[in-house]
């Protein structure tokens, strides 16, 4: 099967396979806007796949990375050589991670974050319609980098496109460029991501255009996940050394009158009654 995405896109088969049954086996999807976002914010879903045969995580990177800043080794490169190794960076990453699919978009980010164009959404439309993952990833719509903001919300345009039948099962908004433990507890979506924490230092390596070129992404990602792990709960020891937090985001593709806007303010306001409550309680 065919897919009529954007002349820029590429896909790539970690296990050579070919046929839309590569794509259609997939269980678990990740959308993310630049190459690493995947493997930043999605790791539990790479995890729940690994080595799995009856799981497979498929991953989405929907702009070209032709803006990443550049320093040490990488300070000279063109916009074209930078997006080239991104881009291989990306399907290294696939291949390490044991991917169904990676199909990399190349969109500018532009057009990622302008609700007007509808390639981008349409696109993703096609990918999701032919793989119904069980279980989707994407940014969270709290997260400070506008590019991610409009990612995710394409993806969920997407999703609303599908008939209410077809469309995943669990869609969760993850932390990059904004941490999500402001989330009222009871309101986190745990992701355990402490096994095979060897995978998780490899593979956040792969992207050296970022690290060499001065974003220090690997350690961060990994102590965030440590710091998730043992500030979760004040009064409970610790049961894992590495977790993420998941906004749950199934409500905006259950009910296509919710607005997103509305829906994630919502978290902001629960966190301020919570912090009134507390407040009161030792006045």
């Amino acid at each position: 099967m065919m897919l009529k995405l954007n002349p820029a896109a590429r896909t790539m088969i970690p296990d050579r396979l070919d046929g839309p049954e590569v794509i259609r086996r997939t269980t678990h999807l990740g959308i993310g806007a630049h190459q690493d976002d995947l493997e930043f914010m999605a790791f539990h879903g790479i995890l729940e796949c690994y080595d799995r045969p009856d799981r497979w995580f498929g991953g989405v990177t929907v702009t070209d990375g032709r803006g990443s800043s550049r320093a040490g080794p990488f300070a000279e490169w063109s916009d074209d050589q930078i997006a080239a190794e991104r881009v291989r960076e990306q399907e290294s990453a696939a291949t390490i991670g044991q991917y169904s699919f990676i199909t990399q978009l190349g969109f500018p980010s532009a057009a990622v974050r302008d609700a007007s164009q509808k390639a981008v959404r349409n696109d993703l439309h096609q990918i999701l319609d032919v793989s119904r993952p069980e279980v989707v990833y994407l940014h969270n719509l709290a997260d400070k980098h506008d590019t991610h903001v409009g990612c995710a919300l394409r993806a969920l345009e997407a999703i609303r496109l599908m008939p209410k039948s077809e469309r995943p099962k669990m869609v969760y908004g993850c932390e990059v460029w904004r941490d999500l433990d402001w989330l009222v507890d009871v309101e986190k979506t745990p992701m355990p991501v402490s096994r095979h924490p060897e995978l998780a230092r490899t593979i956040n390596a792969v992207f050296a255009t970022q690290i060499a070129g001065g974003k220090r992404y690997d350690l961060a990602v990994l102590g965030r996940r440590a710091a998730n792990a043992t500030f979760g709960n004040a009064h409970a020891t610790d049961q894992e050394t590495a977790m993420q937090w998941a906004m749950d985001l199934t409500p905006l593709i259950q009910d296509d009158n919710l607005n997103p806007i509305e829906y994630t303010v919502g978290f902001i306001d629960r966190l301020k009654l919570d912090i009134i409550h507390r407040m009161h309680q030792s006045l």
